[in-house]
């Protein structure tokens, strides 16, 4: 599958930006080639093929704030070859970035905002190298600052989101946003904000599905101290398709993080709000560019390779329910890492595809030497699809260690097994992969 060539250039474009990097900009690179074998590539529950994955890879991260231009942008091109030929050479790539250029100083910005990734054509059925496909979501537009009292700022902001993707077109759309928000500092470290978002999507196949208007109206309070951080967000969204019923429902976003010492930190994250596939996949970046191009089995940039995502491709509205928490520490020599997960996803115009899920993740690293780290991880999550009377488990678990050869040098080896159960016929599988890996690091 090759990469479209719209990714293609903007990959070339961060590279292009960051190979002018002077002092004041950070821009880190990886080559890296590896071989992969597993027994189960095409993740069959009668006939399992076994066979060798040669995979090359570059890795590059680009980071600057200055006054002009900030940005924070990551990106992986890999190529996999199938020696056996059970499937086609592939062209994957990632880009996760955000960027923004001040016009004028505290009055005028122009933002941008993408993220491309692999995401699944069916999430039931396997990721193999069939079900697979590049997706993309851009977002830009300016933003102006206005400034009422000494503690009471404006912001309008006007955007355009492009979303598309290889395969499934119906996820092919164009979005115009206009944005008002008024914010009080409370405090140095505490702001209430009043905000009012109206939004037109429409998309470029009559088959998506009718288009609609979004508007949300809500307030925001943001607090942060040493040792509490504290964001959320209540209003309500109205939702008017232009063939189908329309949507009004609250809206609810909390996000709280505690760090009782240096090195642990509690986080709880909850949310109640209306969602689409493209919105899921920007909440990607719009944390942190450079973790979240990480895939989800691979806790430890130890093994750095691009995952398929496990969002549903499609132009459907959906009413998210979702409740997250995590513990991590990071000591010396151990890092850990535990977060329990629960999500429900209701759709609005067709309940085929509503789902709940429940699982977790776990991940460990720990420094046996200098230059030696082993690293472990497991995820596992059970959906139920109400509409289907189907459930799925899937389970990932794997070790790996990582060691340091020189200073730009690594090498890698890991073991992972994968695990799907189902009370569907014949989607069930389980495959074992062992990797191993050579890195050079800028």
């Amino acid at each position: 599958m090759p990469v479209p060539s719209t990714l293609t250039r903007k990959i070339g474009l961060a590279l292009a930006i960051a190979s002018t990097a002077a002092s004041a900009q950070q821009f880190d690179y990886a080559l890296r080639a590896g071989i992969r074998h597993s027994d189960n590539i095409n993740q069959s529950s009668t006939n399992p093929i076994g066979q060798n994955v040669l995979v090359p890879g570059f890795d590059f991260t680009f980071q600057q704030q200055g006054s002009t231009l900030q940005a924070n942008v990551a990106g992986n091109v890999e190529y996999r070859h199938y020696l056996g030929h059970a499937f086609d050479s592939q062209t994957l790539a990632q880009l996760s970035g955000q960027a923004n250029w001040t016009i004028l100083p505290q009055r005028l910005d122009f933002a941008v905002l993408d993220y491309a990734g692999v995401q699944p054509l069916s999430t039931l059925s396997t990721n193999v190298p069939t079900n697979q496909q590049q997706t993309n979501v851009l977002v830009l537009g300016p933003t102006l600052r206005f400034r009422v009292t000494d503690t009471l700022r404006g912001q309008a902001e006007l955007r355009y989101t492009n979303s598309y993707a290889s395969k499934t077109t119906n996820f092919n759309s164009s979005r115009g946003m206009a944005a008002l928000r008024l914010l009080k500092d409370l405090s140095p470290t505490t702001h209430l904000s009043a905000n009012i978002d109206t939004e037109r999507v429409t998309f470029q196949h009559a088959s998506a599905g009718p288009a609609y208007n979004r508007t949300e109206l809500f307030g925001r309070y943001v607090s942060q101290f040493t040792r509490v951080d504290l964001d959320t967000t209540l209003g309500w969204s109205q939702i008017n398709f232009d063939r189908a019923p329309n949507l009004s429902t609250p809206l609810l976003r909390l996000s709280m993080a505690w760090r009782p010492t240096l090195q642990s930190t509690f986080r709880i994250d909850a949310a109640r709000q209306v969602s689409d596939a493209a919105q899921d996949l920007l909440g990607q970046t719009a944390q942190n560019p450079i973790n979240g191009i990480m895939p989800p089995y691979a806790p430890s940039p130890a093994q750095p390779n691009i995952g398929t995502g496990g969002a549903v491709i499609t132009s459907e509205v959906y009413i998210e329910r979702r409740l997250e928490a995590s513990y991590a520490f990071s000591g010396q020599r151990l890092t850990f890492r535990v977060a329990p997960l629960y999500r429900k996803f209701d759709y609005v115009n067709d309940p085929g595809f509503n789902q709940t899920g429940r699982g977790g993740s776990i991940g460990i690293d720990y420094r046996l030497s200098e230059r030696a780290t082993l690293w472990s991880f497991a995820n596992t999550e059970a959906v139920r699809y109400s509409s289907l009377a189907r459930r799925d488990k899937n389970t990932s678990y794997g070790i790996g260690l990582t060691d340091q050869m020189a200073a730009h040098w690594s090498w890698t080896l890991s073991v992972v097994h994968d695990l799907r159960s189902s009370n569907a016929a014949d989607v069930g599988f389980h495959a074992n992969e062992i990797y191993l890996g050579v890195v050079y690091r800028r």
